[in-house]
């Protein structure tokens, strides 16, 4: 599995001063993404809904609003 593309704008054009430590969104080879964003598990937990879970291995990671919205335009319809 590798880092085919970033899907978005880069943190630099979102504004980042140093354009290297922000939230970012990849699509990976074998047609799934890879998010950076700050660790939420434990805050995020117990609030989804009774029908979602998440497996040991799994975290709930948080990304900008901005991030995702300006990702939106590359992310593919099917």
């Amino acid at each position: 599995m590798k880092i085919v593309r970033r899907v978005g704008a880069s943190p630099r054009e979102r504004g980042s001063g140093s354009g290297q430590t922000c939230p970012d969104i990849f699509e990976l080879s074998d047609g799934n993404f890879a998010v950076i964003g700050t660790e939420a598990t434990e805050k995020l937990e117990g609030e989804l809904p009774p029908d979602a879970a998440r497996a040991d291995y799994e975290r709930i990671v948080v990304i900008t609003r901005e991030t995702l919205v300006r990702a939106k335009a590359d992310i593919p319809d099917a």
